[in-house]
């Protein structure tokens, strides 16, 4: 998903916009989540950027998300941009320190 969205709207208002957006990146997450994994991969991790357009996006954690679109509607951004692309995700083993 790479998209800008619009906080902008003559009939919605910011707050029922900003939920609607937030939902519309939930819905997405879960649908890539859902999708079968191939051999070998543990799980399906993202990579994330955010910010006011394309060209300044920063890479973000998934977890971040939400916090950052809470902060565009405190900043009264009018739109932002949200690049969230499915990768192979793997996971490290735990080295236990014995004694």
């Amino acid at each position: 998903m790479k998209k800008t969205f619009e906080l902008t709207h003559p009939k919605i208002k910011l707050a029922r916009r900003v939920d609607a957006v937030k939902y519309e990146i939930k819905k997405y997450l879960k649908r890539e989540r859902n999708k079968t994994l191939p051999a070998g991969v543990d799980f399906w991790d993202f990579d994330c950027k955010f910010g006011k357009t394309e060209a300044e996006a920063q890479p973000v954690h998934v977890s971040q998300i939400n916090k950052l679109i809470d902060q565009t509607q405190l900043e009264n951004l009018t739109s932002f941009y949200v690049e969230i692309l499915a990768k192979a995700g793997y996971r490290q083993t735990r080295l236990d320190d014995e004694e």
